[in-house]
């Protein structure tokens, strides 16, 4: 059986480790021009067609994939006269891979369905790498009877795909998700920074810390770059600021008011507005450990 045709927008480190295994697969593959001109030019190396605008992208695929960093970026590769919406055909199945507010989602959703095409938000989670080899988290939302045609396409990209509910149910999950994942991140940085400033050697703390229910993957990723110099957290400070502010705003839209978020994205913000926003998320024991002063 002939396999769907596929567009695919947003080929940065996640989005291009995708591309690359799909193609493996055998699916046929559209690309849009993106930043990074190797990731496209391997695509259409190993067969894609690059095309000039997601309108294109979206009239010659069966099901259109983002992998993009903003709510901002999606909705401006979805409206306009180049945009998906433009293209889309009646019956294909377009869907959100990155971290976007569940609002946006939901309208992105309902102008989908004007359309005659159904729209699914499934965030990701783990690394490029896992993305090579097929293994990621994908946390998919939506119309459940869209979600079951297109899983074994998801099937092929993840090793655990979860159907989470309503469409933006899985964006709302990242979402808290990121948010304690950055604020654990956050604040093991920040106790290898103080005890550098007090004299207590890194691995000593580790020790102590992880004996007990305190340890955690997050935590080992930390530890890893702090005592090793070994990055395994290949995410950006940039995008970890990102999510943390879209996880207030969401908060925030619900009536709510996040306590716990606070100190996280004070602390991310401060970091990219000190121009460490390209920086990884392990390297914030470094930024933390400047600011206390380095050791003692």
């Amino acid at each position: 059986m002939a396999k769907p045709a596929i567009g695919f927008i947003g080929l940065g480190l996640m989005g291009a480790a995708m591309v690359g295994r799909l193609q493996s697969l055998g699916y046929p593959m559209t690309v849009v021009a993106n930043r990074s001109r190797d990731a496209v030019e391997k695509a259409v190396a190993a067969g894609a067609t690059e095309v000039k605008t997601a309108r294109e992208v979206a009239a010659a695929s069966d099901i259109v994939m983002f992998c993009m960093d903003t709510s901002a970026s999606v909705e401006s590769r979805v409206y306009g006269d180049d945009g998906v919406l433009a293209g889309v055909k009646p019956g294909a199945v377009v869907i959100d891979f990155g971290t976007s507010l569940p609002g946006s989602t939901q309208k992105i959703g309902a102008d989908m369905e004007k359309a005659g095409a159904v729209y699914l938000d499934s965030p990701l989670g783990r690394t490029p790498a896992h993305a090579v080899d097929g293994k990621l988290n994908i946390m998919c939302s939506g119309d459940k009877a869209t979600f079951d045609k297109v899983k074994p396409i998801l099937d092929d990209l993840g090793e655990n795909v979860f159907h989470l509910g309503a469409l933006g149910t899985g964006h709302t999950i990242k979402l808290i998700n990121n948010f304690f994942a950055m604020t654990t991140a956050c604040a093991m940085s920040e106790a290898f920074a103080l005890g550098d400033a007090a004299g207590v050697p890194r691995q000593a703390l580790y020790d102590v810390m992880s004996a007990g229910p305190l340890k955690s993957g997050m935590m080992d990723f930390v530890r890893n770059y702090a005592i090793d110099g070994k990055i395994d957290l290949a995410f950006s400070l940039a995008n970890a600021s990102k999510d943390v502010g879209y996880y207030t705003q969401m908060a925030e839209g619900l009536g709510k008011t996040s306590r716990m978020s606070g100190a996280a994205r004070a602390t991310l913000g401060e970091a990219v507005k000190d121009g460490w926003g390209d920086k990884l998320v392990p390297q914030m024991v470094d930024f933390l450990s400047e600011k206390f002063g380095g050791k003692a």
